[in-house]
């Protein structure tokens, strides 16, 4: 395989993104609530989206994280099921892909 450096390049920027939007919704989520209990009820239900939202935001930021250790660590772009290369074109589409386009498929 190559050298991934401009791949570990745009994953640190895409890392660097989702952690600054999760810190956005996390301080969103921790504003009182207002006193009026409709106002309530609208605030709990929108709080309840951004967790869902924050949720995935999060789960991306480990993948790309773990795909920046296996850069690091010399696995990246090795399926984890078979063992085969992970072909590049597959890695520039989906750089967090762990596995072979026959063993994700």
């Amino acid at each position: 395989m190559s050298d991934f450096a401009d791949i570990a390049s745009k994953l640190r920027a895409r890392l660097a993104e989702l952690n600054e939007r999760a810190e956005v919704i996390e301080d969103d989520l921790r504003h009182p609530l207002d006193a009026d209990f409709s106002e309530q009820a609208m605030d709990l239900a929108d709080d309840e989206a951004l967790e869902g939202v924050d949720d995935v935001l999060r789960a991306e930021a480990r993948q790309i994280t773990f795909a920046l250790q296996r850069i690091a660590n010399g696995t990246y772009g090795v399926c984890s099921n078979c063992g085969a290369d992970i072909p590049e074109a597959r890695l520039a589409v989906q750089p967090i892909a762990t596995r072979c386009v026959a063993c994700a498929g």
